[in-house]
């Protein structure tokens, strides 16, 4: 600790930043040329057309790195999402090692810098990570070199990994590829940018609230949470080693719904449980996927708002176009209102922060910088349990909001009795909405936003950091929920109405609206999240297909940032 120490890590972000700058510059020649018509035809096709083409050795999976690679770069430039540039070495073992018999063969595939490629350090946005190359691949890259995919880039995170933003002293702030102002989101907000610019069209990211969700509902692209055990978790870092009481899991991004559904095919096909201890032995279940692709009604349900924070107009728009197109196909859709969503909120966030936040704070070095919604989270943590319970008594009874008063009250380290308690509350939620779901709402899939706003601008975690409800009850239930983006903000249509009193909202929901302005936010992406019960990502990549097919007959799929 120090001043030595402080002068550590300046030195360290600059080399690494300055290894990316000199990565760029001294790429093959191929990387520096215009997009090619050859190369603009590659960038249009489904990856298992291109998987199909690299089997009939009509294009080589260098060609495709190159085509991809050429627009990640511009991507990087105008939203530095990447952190890692694997280019030169990613042509190399897409001519030793990849399988190009495989299902994914020569697909450019995009990771989260979390995630161990060998010869490369994981930094996790830490300083002190740095300088340590791995010495090996670990079991997710493994898996995907032996599919035939080629790993060729890595990308952006906040340093704690508890963010909807993506920044930190390493690799610097990641920005919105649609309005540099705002966040991609977090913690896979890297890839997210990547996805949405056209840089990439499969990535990989991992979940612990939200994390590989809302980054595809800022910056608009397609993502599935999976489920504890379903995907591979081993050979990577994080800011949290341990904590498995709300589980992160490494799940799947993509461009299109459809690279997304055969990416997640092709990978659990692959028997991801062979290769890390992690997975269940549970094979990929065509007949489900089938069944819910014919299904003639399905039972959706909506849940409108989880009560903490209702969501915002543009948000609330994009749901009402789902359960209208929905609708208007003959399906049974209907609003619901599940066991609390706050209890959720208040039991996952105590767990997850149940070390008092000493495990991602000891990575710091002097002076490193911490995301702001983070950094709120530890103040709070370490505010004296005196003050702490003055300002809740102050909260909940003269402000009389007993929702942001309920997040503060225990809102310290626990101790092991405590932390065992609170594991017993987590199971009996998951029995409640279990025996919700099944007896009372009867439905196949619940629909609702991932998020009650917009991507939020930058440092607006500071305010908003609490506001994770919509994502983060299902990762305590530990249910497959997926991403697809619907609409953009309206400058119009999705103003506040003029009777909207932000002065009566609970503490939360005026984090979360502080930084709403449907003006500034024109043109942002907005999505809604398909969830399923634990281990059905089957059935939600199938309603999620049904749902876009709804979209595009009545009233129009989401337009992608198109490729320049």
């Amino acid at each position: 600790m120090g001043l030595s120490d402080y002068w550590q890590h300046k030195r360290d972000c600059q080399r690494k930043q300055a290894e990316r700058a000199s990565k760029i510059a001294t790429l093959p020649r191929d990387y520096l040329y215009p997009l090619s018509p050859q190369e603009r035809t590659i960038l249009g096709k489904p990856i298992q057309e291109l998987v199909q083409d690299v089997h009939k050795q009509v294009t080589s999976p260098v060609d495709i790195l190159r085509a991809y690679g050429k627009v990640a770069i511009e991507a990087h430039k105008q939203t530095n999402c990447a952190t890692e540039i694997l280019f030169p070495e990613a042509e190399e073992w897409a001519k030793t090692e990849i399988n190009q018999k495989g299902p994914l063969a020569g697909i450019p595939v995009s990771l989260k810098d979390s995630i161990q490629v060998k010869g490369f350090d994981i930094s996790v946005g830490y300083s002190r990570n740095v300088g340590k190359p791995y010495a090996e691949d670990g079991s997710m890259v493994k898996l995907l070199k032996d599919a035939g995919a080629v790993p060729f880039i890595k990308t952006n995170l906040p340093t704690t990994l508890l963010s909807f933003e993506s920044t930190n002293d390493v690799w610097g702030r990641c920005t919105n590829p649609h309005n540099n102002k705002y966040s991609p989101g977090g913690s896979t907000g890297g890839e997210s940018a990547l996805l949405a610019f056209g840089g990439s069209r499969i990535g990989i990211g991992s979940d612990v609230a939200g994390s590989v969700r809302v980054p595809a509902h800022f910056s608009g692209c397609y993502s599935i949470r999976c489920s504890t055990g379903r995907w591979p978790k081993m050979g990577m870092n994080t800011s949290m080693q341990g904590q498995e009481a709300i589980p992160s899991v490494f799940s799947p991004m993509a461009r299109t719904l459809n690279d997304l559904t055969y990416f997640t095919r092709s990978l659990i096909q692959m028997k991801p449980w062979t290769y890390d201890y992690t997975v269940h032995p549970l094979a990929w279940r065509e007949d489900i996927e089938a069944e819910y692709k014919e299904k003639k009604k399905l039972r959706v349900g909506i849940m409108r708002t989880d009560r903490v924070v209702d969501p915002s107009p543009a948000c609330a728009r994009a749901l009402d176009q789902v359960a209208s197109a929905l609708r208007a196909e003959g399906h049974d859709v209907y609003d619901v209102d599940p066991p609390s969503p706050y209890e959720a909120l208040v039991i996952a966030s105590q767990l997850l922060n149940s070390d008092g936040g000493q495990t991602f704070m000891s990575h710091f070095r002097t002076g490193e910088w911490n995301d702001k919604g983070a950094a709120q989270l530890v103040f709070y943590m370490r505010l004296p349990r005196p003050i702490k319970y003055l300002y809740y008594l102050w909260v909940k009874y003269v402000k009389g909001d007993s929702i942001w008063a309920g997040l503060l009250r225990y809102w310290h380290p626990k101790s092991a009795y405590e932390y065992w308690q609170l594991a017993g509350r987590r199971e009996a939620f998951k029995a409640n909405f279990f025996k919700w779901w099944s007896e009372d709402a009867k439905m196949d899939v619940m629909i609702t936003t991932p998020n009650a706003t917009p991507a939020v601008p930058h440092e607006g975690m500071h305010d908003a950091v609490s506001s994770c409800g919509y994502t983060f009850l299902f990762n305590l239930l530990d249910y497959s929920a997926g991403i697809l983006p619907v609409t953009h903000v309206d400058s119009t249509v999705d103003q506040l109405p003029a009777t909207f009193n932000f002065k009566k909202l609970n503490g939360v929901a005026k984090g979360a609206y502080k930084h709403y302005d449907a003006t500034k936010m024109a043109g942002l992406p907005v999505g809604v999240q398909v969830v399923g019960r634990r281990l059905e990502e089957e059935k939600v990549l199938a309603v999620m297909e049904r749902v876009e097919d709804a979209l595009d007959k009545h009233g129009g799929r989401y337009q992608l940032l198109e490729v320049d």
